[in-house]
């Protein structure tokens, strides 16, 4: 049954085409996940479909009946109402049933009401939705029913809006990045909810755990033109990839063809027979086609990282409460060369104060942090940018200068630059009001990075990127030599990038977890629960063996620790080594450098060997 159609719509926005004869449908149980860059139109066709936009061409049929639910960015709630009353707003029936019982609970005096109400609900079985509604609730984090919207922050407010829309079970749900302001915990449980509904979704989600799970079809706006996957992403992205291939050898084709054609052209005589005018026709047919290349722009950020010293940032004895929360407790660490770190933990827990105080833009009770005199930090936070009034894009970008140095000596221009991230020179000098969420957002990564930090610290750097700028994101932390923590609900993220996690547990606990965020999900599902002395369910992963490796705990920190020490002394044999092969090491310190190389052999070779023994353990 079809639920929906968007019948070649277009949309211009003066000069500038965003998409034209665009053409889909939603049909009954399908879930939809509409995938495309950032600033090509998703937010805008979302508009159009929940009628808070209009096409330029087009339209957008609505099959009779269907009651159809939209999760904006935005959520539009009355700032007045309590909890309760934002979800009792609607005008769902039962929801009705079950305010009139509330309401008769708070009044036991009036029993006529009161049994009026009970039979009602009876009659309407509305206790199983009862149950269903605050399960909801709770799950969401939205237990205090009185708390009034206007005191809310924005991820309560989003959290509100979702379960609004949850909670009334519309026909068809359409969802604009659903998992923004959700913590892991509640992600997987919505994950699981919908899995399990027969419930029709159409979304736009840059979390590709999510779409891996729950998506069964995926359609793509690339370069204006629809392109659609019956199946998840994984589906997706190998379907994709054989896509452009096939369009890459029909281009080359073309472009052999239009070779020959050329100089068919260039031969003949100004006189036209019919015969040829029909070829010169198929010509021009044949030249767009050889210079359709697909316009896919590879990020290379070979950005010249500053040298880093033994000394990076210490954290002695760290403590910092607000009130009576504790957010760190007694906390020690001592980063080392090249850690790549994942941040987790649930909403409120303290990550990002974390990283304020790591920063030292915040104090702590008690403690020191201690930074390298080496050390350059990059700090890509979730304000965003702070643009001026009519400041273009390039002027942002120039106010760190006209050049950037790139390695081997190289350097930059700050267009060039902008370009690598996918702002077309066009684009450059748009203003930056005008840009997507999502295109500041990757404007803003592009500061944060062109200021050549070895210590880069990202708080939740996926939201609002589109997967494709996600992935040159990736790619290039992946090759990033420096240092690296990382706040984020994107799993997908933190598995391909970090290699060991501080886990907030609350209450000022982190714990040190030696693996990614997939290795610590099936820890903690390989063992048993144990109950604390507030009977809630908490799960001692400490105390127990996992499943997935044969070692202990204690040393799979050792493990983890070992393999950053054996990256950190490679580094330090190679430096010392390049300083012999180009003549930089003077005569006077020809031994003392000699001496130094052989005793990092020596420990390189230690640690290998415990490396090797551990491993062959894990394999047991």
């Amino acid at each position: 049954m079809n639920y929906l159609s968007v019948e070649n719509i277009s949309k211009s926005f003066g000069a500038r085409t965003l998409f034209e004869g665009v053409s889909f449908g939603i049909n009954k149980d399908q879930k939809i996940a509409f995938v495309a860059k950032n600033g090509t139109g998703k937010s805008t066709i979302l508009s159009i479909i929940n009628g808070l936009d209009f096409p330029d061409t087009g339209q957008v049929v609505i099959r009779k009946g269907i009651r159809m639910e939209f999760l904006s960015q935005e959520p539009n709630l009355q700032d007045e109402l309590t909890v309760e009353e934002s979800i009792f707003a609607s005008d769902n029936k039962i929801l009705k049933v079950i305010e009139r019982y509330e309401k008769a609970l708070e009044n036991m005096d009036d029993q006529e009401e009161y049994q009026l109400a009970f039979d009602q609900m009876d009659q309407y079985n509305a206790w199983d939705f009862e149950t269903q509604y605050k399960q909801i609730l709770f799950k969401l984090k939205l237990e205090d029913l009185k708390a009034k919207v206007k005191n809310m922050s924005g991820g309560q407010r989003k959290r509100l809006a979702l379960a609004i829309i949850l909670i009334n079970k519309p026909d068809l749900l359409i969802l604009d990045e659903p998992t923004n302001h959700l913590d892991l915990e509640m992600i997987e449980w919505l994950e699981d909810y919908f899995a399990k509904e027969n419930i029709t979704l159409f979304m736009v989600t840059h979390d590709r755990f999510f779409l891996e799970r729950v998506c069964n079809e995926i359609i793509e706006l690339d370069n204006g033109k629809i392109y659609q996957y019956k199946g998840n992403y994984s589906y997706y992205l190998q379907k994709k990839e054989e896509r452009i291939a096939s369009e890459n050898a029909s281009i080359d084709k073309a472009k052999n063809l239009f070779v020959k054609e050329l100089e068919w052209m260039r031969r003949q005589p100004k006189a036209r027979t019919t015969k040829s005018k029909s070829r010169q026709d198929d010509f021009y047919v044949i030249k767009d086609k050889a210079n359709s290349r697909r316009k896919e722009h590879v990020l290379e950020l070979e950005i010249n990282m500053e040298r880093m010293g033994s000394k990076i940032i210490e954290m002695h004895n760290v403590s910092l409460s607000f009130n009576d929360k504790i957010i760190l407790k007694n906390f020690d660490y001592l980063f080392n060369r090249g850690e790549r770190i994942g941040i987790i933990g649930k909403n409120g827990t303290g990550k990002s104060t974390f990283l304020n105080i790591l920063t030292q833009t915040l104090q702590p009770d008690s403690g020191k942090v201690v930074i390298g005199d080496t050390i350059k930090v990059g700090y890509y936070t979730q304000s965003g940018i702070n643009p001026k009034p009519e400041q273009k894009v390039i002027d942002i970008i120039k106010e760190y200068g006209e050049y950037i140095p790139l390695t081997k000596g190289r350097t930059i221009s700050a267009g060039q630059l902008l370009e690598r991230f996918l702002f077309d020179r066009k684009k450059q000098h748009d203003f930056v009001e005008k840009l997507s969420g999502g295109e500041l957002k990757r404007l803003y990564l592009c500061t944060v990075l062109i200021q050549n930090p070895n210590f880069l610290i990202l708080d939740e750097p996926t939201n609002d990127l589109d997967i494709v700028t996600l992935n040159v994101l990736e790619n290039f932390l992946l090759d990033y030599p420096g240092c690296l923590l990382v706040v984020s609900h994107d799993r997908y993220f933190m598995d391909k990038i970090v290699d060991h996690l501080f886990v907030f547990r609350g209450e000022g606990e982190i714990e040190d977890f030696p693996g990614n965020y997939s290795d610590f999900r099936i820890y903690e599902d390989s063992v048993e629960p144990v109950k604390d002395d507030t009977s809630k369910e908490k799960v001692n992963w400490k105390d127990n063996q996992p499943k997935k490796f044969g070692l202990s705990f204690n040393e799979q920190k050792e493990f983890s620790k070992i393999e950053r020490e054996i990256k950190d002394l490679e580094y330090q044999k190679k430096q010392i080594e390049d300083g012999f092969s180009n003549g930089t090491v003077s005569d006077d310190e020809m031994i003392s450098k000699g001496l130094e190389l052989q005793k990092i052999i020596e420990t390189l070779e230690e640690k290998e060997e415990r490396w090797f023994e551990l491993s062959s353990k894990m394999e047991e």
